[in-house]
């Protein structure tokens, strides 16, 4: 007589129990096997009602067809369907909030590791957050990906930097007329190389350079025109200080068959597509935006890849009352910045400065408060430049809630993003961070 067959719900195919149990083998124990044998797949009315149960269809919408889970407890296997929508919400910040969720539901032992464990299986990867966030813009993908290879590089070569010998001074001066340090240069090397190899670019600007780097071999490169620190802060590397590298990136206008030039990148910040610095210190991190708010991302060593944090937001209300300046130059500055430092003290702010622009910015962004590096009677246009240093920061403060301002410049107040640069390492006043003070110091400039 021939073994008895009963439709598996999962597949709606008719089985034998021993067909059934080779299937299942090795993935559930044998009661449970039988359990859902007896339970599950016995003689229902109607093929067509079995058949409909079993099948469920997987559409390009999202959705996940049913899973057969087997409940530890019990020992006993039964059928979990689920149509389950993927989250309208893609962004990063959505997909982490579904993580924590999905840790805080989890029916498992309590495990304290569990959301740590979850956050680097399924956290979002730069990688992916450029794939999605670059929408089909294949050579502005390329440009990002090029630019967190630079910044894993250089992490990994201050890392090393203490048993390799790598700290102290290069003996030369860069482009600005600042002591270049051995990390300087590989840094720099590390950030062009980069760029020129990615294919896309047209166009370098870095501090370490006198001229634009200009890119003439028409089958290597693209539209995008790149403006970098590539170590920003590095007179505090020695000292094992946080530093960081920034970046600008416009778009040029000159035609596509020509080589560029030094006018398709002295335009307005306002006119940026994209900027953000990394900042390398007890962790590296990397801050990108494309002009629609602020992403912050951290390097997992482990993995090798940067994985998302969260959006960067400043505290609406202003946050911690903090002032980050260099107080050393007090003397040199114009009446409005003294007296608001004073006033800032009379109101009980704390100062803060590591005399590194990411690291003085990053904290600002995160803890509240304001940068000031103004300018000043011995530097008319401030020390900081404007390409690579106050456009990209502007740009970053602005998409995350704050203010940028060069305070008084060339005989006006002026938003930093609306400075033309007459040169590629010219400079510009800065004065950054929240609402709150920012505008306290430019009231002063108004009276």
């Amino acid at each position: 007589m021939p073994a008895e067959k009963r439709t598996d719900p999962d597949d709606g195919t008719a089985y034998t129990f021993e067909e059934l149990s080779a299937f299942y083998e090795g993935k559930f124990k044998k009661k449970a096997i039988q359990a859902y044998w007896d339970d599950e797949c016995k003689p229902k009315k109607g093929a067509a009602k079995a058949k409909a149960k079993a099948k469920v269809k997987v559409q390009d919408g999202g959705k996940m067809g049913s899973k057969v889970s087997i409940n530890e407890g019990s020992n006993r296997m039964k059928r979990t369907e689920s149509n389950v929508s993927m989250a309208s919400d893609h962004s990063p910040k959505g997909r982490r909030d579904k993580l924590k969720k999905k840790a805080n539901q989890s029916k498992g032992t309590p495990n304290e590791f569990l959301p740590y464990l979850l956050n680097r299986i399924n956290a979002v990867t730069l990688t992916q957050f450029i794939i999605t966030s670059t929408k089909g813009d294949q050579q502005l993908a390329m440009l990002m990906n090029a630019i967190q290879h630079a910044c894993k590089v250089v992490s990994n070569a201050i890392m090393r930097a203490g048993p390799e010998g790598l700290y102290g001074m290069a003996g030369v001066e860069n482009a600005t007329g600042a002591d270049v340090k051995k990390l300087d240069i590989i840094a720099n090397d590390i950030w062009v190389e980069s760029l020129e190899r990615c294919g896309v670019c047209c166009l370098l600007v870095s501090e370490e350079n006198e001229e634009c780097i200009i890119i003439t071999d028409k089958d290597n490169r693209g539209p995008f025109c790149v403006a970098f620190d590539p170590l920003d802060g590095s007179s505090n590397i020695d000292c094992n200080v946080s530093v960081g590298s920034i970046f600008s990136v416009y778009r040029r206008k000159s035609p596509s068959d020509q080589d560029a030039t030094a006018a398709d990148i002295l335009r307005p910040g306002s006119e940026m597509i994209a900027a953000g610095y990394s900042m390398y210190g007890a962790a590296c991190e990397l801050i990108i935006t494309y002009g629609f708010g602020t992403n912050r991302f951290a390097l997992d060593p482990a993995l090798g890849e940067f994985l998302f944090i969260d959006d960067m937001k400043m505290i609406s209300d202003g946050g911690k009352k903090i002032y980050s300046c260099n107080e050393g130059n007090s003397l040199q500055w114009d009446p409005p910045i003294l007296q608001c430092v004073e006033t800032f003290k009379d109101e009980g702010y704390a100062a803060r400065y590591v005399g590194s622009m990411v690291s003085d910015v990053h904290r600002t962004l995160l803890y509240g408060g304001i940068f000031l590096y103004p300018a000043d009677k011995k530097s008319l246009k401030g020390k900081l430049r404007v390409l690579y240093e106050g456009f990209p920061m502007a740009m970053i403060t602005e998409q995350s809630g704050g203010v940028a301002s060069t305070g008084m410049f060339q005989g006006k107040l002026q938003r930093i993003l609306d400075v033309i640069p007459e040169q590629i390492h010219d400079r510009c006043p800065i004065i950054m961070g929240a609402p709150r003070d920012v505008n306290a110091v430019l009231k002063l400039y108004e009276k």
